[in-house]
């Protein structure tokens, strides 16, 4: 019988085997979106602050924002300075609440310095 289930394994896991790769399709998720497109762009602000690639960066502000919304940061910062469009990063909320970017449609500003602590 295939898809059993054990329903006393925590949590309840289907028994049968994954299929070999390249015989099935994957089929997304119904309620699966892929994310928009966003083109950030570098915005000539005081320059005062961090290099994005200085270590200061990833040791405090992942204390403050988290590890994945830094490393989002450092993406837009990248894809800013390449003149590039990217997925929306996950976090992107989460850096537009702490002032690190700021969100217009499509555009994300993004600071060329990554402001001082303190």
């Amino acid at each position: 019988m295939p898809e059993t289930l054990h329903r006393n394994a925590r949590p309840p896991m289907s028994m049968d085997a994954a299929p070999a790769s390249g015989t099935a399709s994957a089929t997304p998720r119904p309620t699966a979106r892929p994310r928009t497109w966003v083109t950030p762009l570098l915005v000539e602000r005081e320059a005062a602050g961090h290099d994005p690639d200085d270590p200061a960066v990833r040791r405090f502000w992942s204390a403050i924002v988290g590890p994945s919304a830094v490393a989002d940061l450092l993406r837009l910062t990248a894809a800013a300075r390449q003149q590039r469009r990217i997925r929306e990063p996950v976090r992107l909320a989460q850096l537009a609440a702490e002032g690190l970017v700021d969100r217009s449609r499509d555009l994300v500003l993004v600071r060329p310095r990554i402001p001082f602590l303190g």
